[in-house]
C-alpha cells in the first residue's frame, strides 16, 4: 500500500498539489488547491496509485468500472484496466448525469465508480444512481483524493489514495485576503 508521504511526494511532484490563494467552486477561499487531472499527465503514477487502489477491490469480483466525465474517465479507464474488466463513462446531458454513446450496463452487474476528487460527492452519487437506474449494483467507490477527509459517506466501500481535509474560508473570513498581498486564483476546470 502506499504511504502518505509517498502520496504528497507524487502530488507535489507532478504540481496536484499547489500553495498559495485560490478561489474554489463554491466561491470559498483556500490556502490550498488540488487539480487531480495534472497527475493523469504521468501514466508512470496513475498506474501506481490506481494500482494500490485497485488491489482493495481485487475480492470483489468487479464486473466494470464507470467514471465521471471528465475528470473520472480516466481514473475509471486505469482502474478497469488493472482490474481486468470493462470500462464506461458517464456525461452530463442538460444537466443531468446519463450514459450516452450507446454505453449500457448489465443488470445485475457489480460495478466500481471511480473518480479523481472528491469534496463533496455530488458526481459520484449522480453516476451511482445512473448504474442503479440501470438495474446493476454499485459495488464501491474509488478516488484518488478525498478532499472531505473521509467525512463523505456513499453507503458502499469507499477507498481513497489519499484523504485530506483543504480548510475554506468564506471571502470576508480569508486570512490572505486580509493580509491584502494577493487576490485569489481560480485554476480549475469550472468557472463561477
Amino acid at each position: 500500500m502506499l504511504t502518505r508521504e509517498r502520496m504528497i511526494e507524487i502530488l507535489e511532484e507532478t504540481e496536484v498539489l499547489l500553495r498559495g490563494h485560490f478561489l474554489l467552486t463554491s466561491g470559498k477561499h483556500s490556502k490550498e488547491y488540488m487539480q487531480c487531472a495534472k497527475l493523469l499527465q504521468y501514466p508512470n503514477y496513475a498506474e501506481e496509485i490506481i494500482g494500490d487502489l485497485a488491489k482493495r477491490f481485487k475480492d470483489q469480483e468487479i464486473d466494470m468500472v464507470i467514471g465521471p466525465a471528465v475528470g473520472g474517465i480516466i481514473v475509471a479507464y486505469e482502474m478497469a484496466s488493472q482490474l481486468g474488466v470493462k470500462n464506461v463513462f458517464a456525461e452530463r446531458e442538460q444537466g443531468k448525469m446519463t450514459l450516452r454513446r450507446n454505453f449500457t450496463i448489465p443488470k445485475g452487474a457489480k460495478v466500481l465508480v471511480a473518480e479523481d476528487v472528491v469534496t463533496t460527492g455530488g458526481s459520484v452519487r449522480e453516476v451511482m444512481d445512473v448504474v442503479r437506474e440501470q438495474g446493476a449494483e454499485v459495488a464501491g467507490v474509488a478516488v484518488i483524493v478525498d478532499r472531505s477527509n473521509g467525512k463523505e459517506k456513499f453507503g458502499v466501500p469507499f477507498e481513497a489514495a489519499l484523504s485530506v481535509e483543504v480548510v475554506a474560508y468564506e471571502e470576508k473570513d480569508c486570512p490572505l485576503c486580509k493580509e491584502g498581498k494577493s487576490k485569489a486564483y481560480k485554476p480549475g476546470s469550472r468557472n463561477i
